[in-house]
């Protein structure tokens, strides 16, 4: 079998894969939710695109590529909610009497040619068609148009590699961060206006011309061979469980043997963070970005509106419990038959996820000092929301627990395909980022800064407060479900 064969056979299978996953046929409401998203994000680039290029005609041709850097630092960080990487779909075929060389080259290709690298063209379409108008010779408008596509599925190779590495060790994080700081010297030389300029100038003169072409060339090169070698021997190792784990002293955490089978469950959630390598991920990336919106907050003016400011202060307190309770008692699923054999395990397991959700609550306390310190934030600002959050927030999204009935396994990204299993899942994300801020503005609005937020804290502990309550009616509507849910669990192990 050749590889153009092997290449569309695979292709194929993909298509099929993601058609016959039990979650197929529950997925058509999220499908139909990512359809408008992707509607609206299409209309923003194709309408971006055509301010760009009306501004560029005449002789300004080149403007695309000064904005470019930026283009790229945002796709880069886009691609973390989907982008699946080649190791995680060769494993299948491994056993199968083809060249593992082969079969790693063409998922890459896969990626390179992905549907999501081609969204991009409805930003650079519209620029280029209104720039050749303007009087751009059409082979040097194909030919920028090819350099700028290009370069977005460079950037999908670059981004294969940085994941691929931070996936092994959390400290490859440094390479990215160096070569984005590396261009932005000259803001510190220069200082930040003249710097500015100087990054754009340089960006507007060089990213199109021979020898950048050049460049390109070779990068593309390089990085393909190397995400070749790299994604087929972390495949190959991990079939053969080649990886060496070394068995130290676990922490026994006996101060929770006094909370009886809760504390028992607390131990097993705390374990799971700190032992599992997707979640002790989700966590660390959660303490970065939370780190670095404080420092924005703190010591920037980049958000002044009184919205703004809201609603990045809830978003740093729910992040934590909105990534990982979209999908709450998924983990479980997969021993949901041992849970059921004892009376109330599901109330224990949901009282223990709860406190251990609130106790986490205390990392985005002290990373939001900064702006508290400054004075960006009040005091009763961030007890409001910290009150609100293991309230109304955490109510909410306990709900799913009677919901959700997709089993997760424990190595899985939250953001990987299927994640979103039902409607309600969605509709309460959106309701938990935006409807206490909602709440918070309308209330400051009459009632001033000091009565809002007190309100709004009122709010939370009074859900906080009653926990036990909303916690065990939860429990009783699992039950009654629980052959529905337990038929789910099982269909997607």
């Amino acid at each position: 079998m050749n590889k153009l064969r092997l290449f569309f056979m695979l292709r194929r299978n993909m298509k099929l894969s993601n058609r016959r996953h039990p979650m197929f046929e529950q997925n058509k409401v999220a499908v139909v939710f990512t359809a408008i998203g992707v509607a609206f994000m299409s209309i923003y680039l194709i309408a971006l695109g055509t301010m760009l290029g009306w501004g560029a005609r005449g002789g300004d041709e080149g403007l695309i590529f000064a904005m470019l850097p930026l283009f790229l630092l945002l796709d880069f960080f886009m691609r973390f909610g989907g982008q699946q990487l080649p190791s995680l779909l060769i494993k299948p075929y491994l056993l199968m009497p083809i060249r593992k060389a082969d079969i790693t080259d063409c998922f890459i290709v896969m990626s390179m040619l992905s549907s999501f690298n081609l969204l991009w063209l409805l930003l650079l379409v519209p620029y280029f068609f209104l720039v050749c108008c303007g009087g751009l010779p059409l082979a040097s408008t194909i030919a920028m148009l090819i350099v700028c596509e290009w370069l977005i599925v460079i950037n999908a190779l670059w981004y294969m590699l940085v994941r691929t590495l931070v996936n092994q060790s959390l400290w490859w994080v440094a390479m990215p961060i160096a070569c984005y700081a590396l261009p932005m010297t000259p803001l510190l030389i220069m200082g930040p206006e003249k710097g500015f300029e100087s990054i754009i100038e340089f960006c507007y003169d060089n990213l199109y011309t021979l020898p950048a072409i050049v460049v390109y060339a070779v990068v593309t090169i390089v990085l393909f061979a190397i995400n070749s070698r790299l994604q087929k021997r972390l495949a190959t190792a991990e079939v053969a469980a080649d990886e060496k784990k070394e068995v130290g002293n676990t922490t026994k955490m006996t101060f929770l043997d006094r909370y009886g089978l809760t504390g028992e469950y607390l131990k097993l959630e705390i374990k799971s963070a700190m032992r599992n390598k997707a979640l002790r991920q989700r966590y660390i990336q959660g303490l970065a970005i939370i780190t670095m919106l404080s420092l924005i907050l703190a010591f920037t003016d980049t958000y002044d509106g009184m919205i703004a400011v809201n609603l990045w202060c809830l978003y740093c307190f729910v992040f934590f419990g909105a990534v990982n309770l979209v999908k709450i008692m998924g983990p479980e699923g997969n021993y949901i038959d041992l849970l059921m054999t004892h009376k109330e395990n599901i109330y224990k397991i949901l009282k223990a996820k709860y406190y251990f959700f609130c106790a986490v609550l205390v990392l985005p306390t002290v990373l939001l000092l900064p702006p508290v310190l400054s004075g960006r934030f009040s005091p009763i600002m961030i007890l409001a929301y910290l009150l609100i959050t293991m309230g109304l927030a955490y109510f909410m999204l306990f709900q799913l627990a009677v919901y959700n009935k997709g089993s997760l396994p424990l190595n899985e990204k939250i953001t990987s395909k299927g994640n979103f299993e039902n409607s309600l899942q969605l509709v309460i994300e959106l309701v938990v980022f935006f409807v206490p801020v909602a709440i918070a503005v309308t209330l400051i609005t009459l009632f001033g800064e000091t009565i809002g937020y007190s309100i709004v804290a009122a709010i939370g502990l009074g859900f906080t407060a009653t926990h036990n309550i909303w916690l065990r009616n939860i429990y009783h509507r699992f039950m009654q479900r629980r052959y529905e849910n337990i038929e789910g669990f099982h269909a997607t192990r």
